[in-house]
């Protein structure tokens, strides 16, 4: 099933500034999209799960999260690696049997797990899905590195979006250059692609060897960077909502879910880890 049509714009969300960081971004996408589904890949606290919006279908995966933010009451939390998720499980089987409508990469910092994370999750998908990756610009080798360095670390991520480029003609890539290192945006999506599969042991080969200089010298070719404005993001955005509802009906509700949650953890807070409301 595609997106559905509906008279208002983009679920009334209007937006010319520039997003705060990534998370003001990833929120302003939700809105925009309005996604049936979402599945976030590296939930840790729950911060950027709990953006999803009300009446959103969620799956979070992460070993060692440790909710500390209301969730929507259909989310389903799984406490293991992203590798024995999909090893183990259908998304479309524990979602309705509905596709993925939005995806949020933010797992391991390494490129080959970020390759198969976005293989898995792209079968899961439809045509009309979009795929967010968390750490595709990183400013300074140091946040490049594969092993941890600094505060704000990205590793090699950006591999993943010199791959899907060459190999994936195919898609749409796109970083958006936000804070602190980047969203990429992936769309197009063919579920019944196997090519990362394929070739998957070569293409690690390929793009592991890749050197930071190489980023530098040609930042924007590399990654097809597009400026942090909302009105360059949705570009890059799908130009319809995938279900017929009122972004700001359905951010007040997601603020009232907070405030109710507040409120409670106040009164009971031995009582709220790992709620939904």
């Amino acid at each position: 099933m595609g997106p559905i049509h509906t008279s208002s714009t983009l679920g009334n969300v209007s937006q010319s500034n520039s997003p705060a960081d990534y998370i003001d971004l990833l929120e302003r996408i939700h809105e925009h999209v309005l996604p049936r589904t979402y599945l976030e890949i590296g939930i840790r606290d729950g911060r950027s799960l709990a953006l999803a919006l009300p009446g959103t279908r969620v799956l979070g995966i992460d070993p060692a999260f440790a909710l500390a933010h209301p969730l929507v009451r259909n989310a389903q939390c799984f406490a293991e690696t992203s590798d024995n998720f999909f090893a183990a499980r259908d998304p479309r089987t524990l979602i309705g049997g509905l596709p993925i409508d939005l995806a949020f990469i933010d797992g391991m910092h390494k490129f080959e797990f970020a390759l198969r994370d976005f293989a898995n999750v792209e079968r899961s998908c439809g045509p009309d899905s979009t795929i967010l990756i968390h750490d595709c610009n990183p400013r300074l080798r140091e946040e490049a590195s594969r092993k941890q360095q600094t505060y704000i670390w990205a590793g090699d991520v950006w591999k993943l979006i010199a791959c899907l480029r060459t190999e994936r003609p195919d898609l749409d890539v796109s970083v958006i250059d936000v804070g602190p290192t980047g969203l990429g945006v992936i769309r197009s999506l063919d579920p019944s692609s196997t090519k990362l599969f394929d070739s998957y042991d070569d293409i690690v080969a390929k793009y592991g060897a890749l050197d930071f200089d190489e980023l530098e010298r040609d930042r924007h070719g590399i990654l097809n960077v597009v400026d942090a404005d909302w009105n360059a993001v949705v570009g890059v955005l799908p130009n319809r909502p995938m279900r017929r509802s009122n972004a700001t009906v359905l951010r007040l509700q997601r603020q009232l879910r907070v405030f109710i949650a507040k409120a409670r953890r106040r009164l009971r807070p031995e009582t709220l880890r790992n709620s939904t409301v």
